[in-house]
């Protein structure tokens, strides 16, 4: 006979700590596991019977030697732990009451299109390699891209210049360095308005580069970014820019394209947007 999951039952101040919440925001279970034994003297057997899990599992995930990636253990740790609505929130997840009466938020497990989610970018990068290797459209929105394209050892450029590497269609969309939306951003993650925009222009000189000999376009757009977007043909690689942090620093969501989907189609529509608004330099 299974045993019944018993929550961890927390003050919901617990949960206001800053070490803890950009814990939830990355999806660092393993340091929300710590946090609930050091705030309340839980042992890793009463957190595995909260969260359905052995009491193993929970010192893999403890010890940083297994990721929790599945959205449907998520929402089992967030019940385990008992977490409040702006817990849940953080995590990705819709509130309680949303969850249990289908009210107008949907759990992420709803989307079929979310397959993964990875704690960070890093986390990601073997799988977005291996996608763009065989990939015959690319498509990266960032606000510089350094990281992404823009340097030879970024993430995405060994696999335009290997020597098995394929000729894809590509287009980069950097934020405009002139626009306001750049000032507002440096100042969010405490950089100098004149460092970003000295990024991005190098990153376009190094595009440059890459257009001269491939199918290689760049465009500015002028809004404040909001989402991180890497599209390998049918599949997106997300993450979101928030005041604090880069966007490769949160939580990243492998999304695929479905027939009646709408996070795939949202964000392709918001791509085509940028590039059909934007200013084009290489």
């Amino acid at each position: 006979m299974a045993t019944a999951m018993v929550p961890v039952e927390l003050p919901d101040r617990a949960w206001q700590h800053a070490h803890v919440r950009q814990a939830l925001r990355s999806r660092d279970i393993g340091a929300v596991f710590r946090h609930v034994q050091r705030y309340g003297g839980t042992s890793q057997a009463r957190i595995a019977m909260a969260v359905g899990m052995t009491q193993a599992r929970v010192n893999e995930v403890i010890n940083g030697r297994r990721e929790v990636v599945r959205l449907d253990v998520f929402e089992r740790i967030a019940e385990g732990l008992n977490l409040p609505d702006d817990a849940r929130h953080l995590l990705g997840l819709a509130t309680g009451r949303e969850r249990r009466t289908g009210g107008p938020a949907f759990e992420l497990a709803s989307f079929p299109e979310v397959v993964r989610v990875y704690q960070t970018q890093s986390a990601a990068a073997q799988d977005i390699r291996e996608q763009a290797r065989t990939a015959s459209e690319w498509d990266v929105l960032a606000v510089r891209g350094l990281g992404l394209i823009g340097l030879k050892d970024s993430l995405l450029r060994p696999c335009l210049t290997g020597p098995q590497a394929a000729s894809p269609r590509v287009r980069v969309l950097l934020l405009d360095p002139a626009a306001p939306a750049l000032a507002h951003r440096a100042a969010e993650i405490g950089e100098s308005a004149e460092s970003l925009a000295g990024g991005v222009r190098l990153a376009e000189a190094r595009l440059r580069e890459l257009a001269d000999g491939g199918d290689v376009a760049v465009y500015r757009y002028r809004t404040l970014p909001t989402w991180r977007i890497i599209r390998l043909d049918s599949t997106m690689f997300v993450s979101a820019f928030d005041s604090g942090w880069e966007g490769y620093e949160s939580a990243t969501y492998k999304v695929m394209e479905t027939p009646h989907g709408p996070l795939f189609r949202g964000f392709r529509r918001m791509v085509e947007t940028a590039v059909a608004d934007g200013e084009r330099t290489v």
